[in-house]
Order: C-alpha cells, then structure tokens, then sequence
C-alpha cells in the first residue's frame, strides 16, 4: 500500500459571529439596568425560559460545526459571565469543552460581548476591553473586545469582538456613534499592523451597520474582496452576501440586512501564513428551524421575544460563520507516525 504525504496536514476549523438577543440570567445586578428580565419583570422572564434560552443557544452553536464544533464564538448581548458559565456547563456543550472571555462593559443595561474557543485549537496570550468614548456625552456602549492567541499551534491570530451602538432614534440620527466606535476599532486594528504589517486579525460582531455603510467601508476602511490582496488591508467577507440581499442576519420592516459581519486582513487570504480563510465557506447559518413565518413577507429569525411577548424562539439575529484551514507541521509529523504505523 502506498501512502501520499503532503508537506503539512491540514486541520479546518470554523469561526462564528453570533447576536443570541439579550441573554440575561434571572439574578439582579444592581450596577445595571437588568430590570426587565429579573422574576416579575414586564417581560415575564423566569428561570424556565432562561433554561430554554441557554438550551437554544448551545443548539444553533453545535449545529453552525456540525461535525465539529466551532472553534471560535463571537457572542453578543451576554449579560455576564454567570450566563456564559451556565452556557457552557449547564447545556449540552459541556462536552465540548469551551472556555471564555469576558469582560463587564459599562452598557447601561449591563450587555456585553464574548468569545468562546476551544483550547485545543486557540490559546490566548492576552485580552483586554477597548473601551469607546463619545465626545461631549455621557451616554456609554459596549466595550470592544480584544484576544490575541495562537491559532492550531501556529499563526498569532487577533480576534476583535464588537458590538456597535444601535440604530435606536434613526439611522442617520445614531451614525456618528456608530463611526466613533469603528474609529476606535481602527485605531486598535492599526496598533496591531503596525507591530506586524503581516498580521492575521479577525473582526467579528454586530455592527448594526451594513457592509457599504461609512462606518465600515470609510471609517473602518473593510472593503469588499478585489484581485489584489494586499496582507495589511480589510476585507469584509460578507460584502458580497449584502450585495445579493437575499438572506442577511436580521430582518427589519420586511428587508434583510446584513448587520453581523466578519472582516479579516490580507495576510489570512493571500497564503502568506499557515492560516488561510476560505472566503468562499462565509456564510448566514438559516435552517428551517432557526425561521418563523414573517407578517410581511417570506421568512424571519425565529426570535425569543416579538415586542414584549414571549415567543420560545432562539434569536432576532441569525449567525454568520467562515471556514478557516491551517497548515501545521506537528500535524504532519503526527500523520507521519500514523500511517508509517499503518504501514
């Protein structure tokens, strides 16, 4: 028998982007405005749909693997780390075994983001909250998350996790918060490149933006994917899903919009590290059961609450997901002892 060895072996692993619609446990924060999922609220949030909530949530994450389970979750609108814990021991991802990290963002009604992984494919060297500042207000918003870790043994990979200010009072009324927050992205991203012009950086998140709004395309300066890749450049893989508005992650008056989003540098397309994204894998997670029946028109995220009422659903956003591949050398040399043990 006769075996073909490649230089390297190849392990593919997936990241996800994921807004689970106010994830909040039962137990009051008195830092925060929680009010309105505490036992009693307005909403009726008890600790049976909270169960449930955590039960459909680990759900649509198995599901986005498949046969294997993502190795990296980006989270938004967690209420802390109480929830991530139960998340990840109390529902059937147990068995997986995530890790987290998070930090308390100075969000009036206590919302964070997070990222899960798995320790077998990332480990982290440092993170850290990159806080967003309006000037001449007050107000406050989600901090942006920062990881950097080693990826499959490999390449250093920085993992950004954002959530942007909301459209609430109107789109154009809120787009300069929303610009300030992708200045300050920005200028983090711009600290990493200029350490290393070759660094493989991942940006995922809710930027309650589109692909071709200023903040992204101008502030952020993430474009759509040409023939030239240039290492320290962004692109936004979900340009083109947005472009063809067919599906996006959340659907507003009968239209889809593309509002989660993964943008990666240069470096992770044009095969200049061991970690290449396969930009033709990105795509919005929608299988039947993730969809309700829209008044409207068509279809709509099946979501756990329609205004104030209760709907048993998992979230008003659907999940956004990329395969990455990596070429690792003590996986090479792992395949080797195998098959010449075979042999």
């Amino acid at each position: 028998m006769f075996f073909v060895i490649q230089n390297f072996a190849q392990k593919e692993f997936k990241i996800m982007s994921y807004n689970v619609e106010n994830l909040f446990d039962t137990k009051d924060d008195s830092l925060y405005n929680d009010s309105e999922y505490l036992f009693g609220g307005i909403r009726g949030w008890n600790y049976e749909r909270y169960r449930q909530k955590l039960s459909n949530i680990a759900k649509v994450i198995v599901a986005v693997g498949q046969w294997r389970a993502p190795a990296i979750v980006g989270l938004c609108e967690i209420e802390n780390g109480n929830v991530l814990k139960d998340l990840i021991y109390k529902t059937g991802l147990n068995n997986i075994g995530y890790r987290f990290i998070q930090y308390d963002s100075p969000d009036a009604r206590g919302v964070d983001v997070a990222m899960l992984y798995l320790p077998e494919f990332f480990k982290p060297l440092s993170s850290r909250p990159i806080r967003v500042v309006f000037p001449n207000s007050t107000s406050t918003t989600r901090d942006i998350l920062y990881v950097c870790g080693i990826i499959n043994h490999t390449d250093t990979l920085h993992v950004f996790v954002n959530h942007f200010p909301s459209r609430l009072g109107g789109e154009l009324e809120s787009a300069g918060r929303r610009e300030t927050a992708a200045s300050v992205l920005r200028s983090a991203v711009d600290s990493v490149f200029v350490a290393n012009s070759n660094a493989a950086i991942v940006i995922i998140g809710d930027f309650n933006d589109y692909p071709d709004n200023a903040s992204i395309t101008k502030t952020l300066n993430a474009i759509d994917l040409g023939k030239n890749i240039v290492p320290s450049q962004l692109y936004n893989l979900t340009y083109q899903i947005h472009q063809q508005g067919k599906i996006g992650t959340y659907k507003h008056n009968g239209e889809w919009g593309m509002l989660d989003q993964i943008i990666v540098s240069g470096a992770l397309i044009n095969n200049s590290l061991r970690t290449t994204v396969l930009p033709s894998t990105v795509a919005v997670f929608a299988p039947d059961w993730l969809l309700e029946d829209d008044k409207t028109v068509g279809l709509r995220p099946f979501r756990t609450y329609i205004g104030m009422t209760y709907n048993n659903g998992y979230s008003d956003h659907l999940p956004v997901f990329v395969k990455f591949i990596t070429k690792n050398e003590e996986l090479f040399k792992e395949t080797v002892q195998e098959q010449t043990r075979e042999r």
